[in-house]
């Protein structure tokens, strides 16, 4: 299952969006940032607000930082460095609605 899985995600559009790959966990050196859905409210939890903005630069931001601390925290082994790894890219599917 595991070499159908990932022979399968290498098929032009089998992931949905070309960028989906790259967003994964490990594929940047780092954890995956926090995912949210709807509501923005879910038993007192919160959605943070700066992913209710729309405002895509700032999210992309966000979610390096938490990709970041993620990494450090859950797995302070990989060697990764802040400076020399691509930003979270902003994906189409971000926008607000």
């Amino acid at each position: 299952m595991v070499v159908i899985d990932a022979v399968t995600r290498l098929l032009p559009g089998a992931l949905g969006h070309q960028d989906s790959a790259s967003e994964e966990s490990f594929s940047q050196g780092l954890l995956e940032y926090p995912q949210y859905t709807r509501p923005a409210e879910y038993r007192g939890l919160r959605v943070p607000e700066v992913l209710l903005s729309g405002h895509h630069a700032e999210i992309a931001k966000w979610r390096q930082d938490q990709a970041e601390q993620r990494t450090r925290i859950r797995r302070p082994d990989l060697q990764w460095q802040p400076e020399t790894l691509p930003p979270v890219p902003v994906l189409p599917n971000d926008r607000k609605e």
